[in-house]
């Protein structure tokens, strides 16, 4: 009788550890990863999302003056696959910690070393790579859950898009050296043609 209520145990143990890898408890912020094509390689935007929830968001929740996380949970994590120029300022291709100390017109946008923290609670302003001042826009409908996002403008430039209320701001990215990727991008062109002209010949 008892090896049968152990087996029985046992069983319902197994089926739970299988439901649990299944699933998992939702989450109040919702992780999301954005991956997109950008000039010559991608850009990699890992974060978290808050909602509103009822809340005041900028200047109650997220207090103005002070460092916030770009999202929740663990630091807002951007991976640029070639140097880029950030709000016109350049940044070596790298994973950073995205960061921003918002005001009520402008917002601070911050790049930095530590991208493995857990929120601000140990941001280290020794560790920024850069740093750019941005203008806000206020919207007219509001961003229930805190959004980023990459607005293509042409092949070689994108605006790393923020959003969250009723408030948006805009960082413009450009390849760090735009010449020499309009070179290589020409070149690509020429051996595809090449190729092509080849693979006529032949058939």
């Amino acid at each position: 009788m008892h090896v049968k209520k152990f087996i029985i145990t046992l069983c319902l143990s197994v089926s739970a550890l299988s439901f649990a890898q299944d699933y998992s408890v939702p989450a109040a912020s919702p992780r999301q990863k954005v991956e997109q094509q950008f000039s010559m390689s991608k850009v990699t935007i890992d974060y978290g999302r808050p909602g509103v929830k009822g809340r005041k968001i900028f200047g109650e929740l997220v207090p103005y003056g002070q460092v916030w996380r770009a999202g929740a949970n663990s630091s807002t994590k951007v991976t640029f696959g070639q140097s880029i120029s950030f709000g016109g300022k350049i940044v070596p291709a790298g994973t950073y910690g995205l960061f921003i100390v918002p005001t009520e017109k402008e917002w601070k946008v911050i790049l930095n070393k530590d991208f493995q923290q857990w929120g601000a609670y140990t941001y280290d302003p020794k560790q920024d790579v850069v740093d750019v001042t941005v203008p806000v826009n206020k919207l007219a409908d509001k961003q229930e859950w805190f959004e980023i996002t990459l607005n293509p403008i042409d092949e070689n430039s994108a605006n790393l898009v923020l959003k969250w209320d009723f408030t948006q701001a805009e960082v413009p990215l450009k390849p760090a050296k735009p010449d020499a990727v309009i070179k290589i991008t020409d070149k690509l062109k020429e051996i595809k043609k090449i190729e092509s002209d080849a693979s006529k010949t032949k058939s």
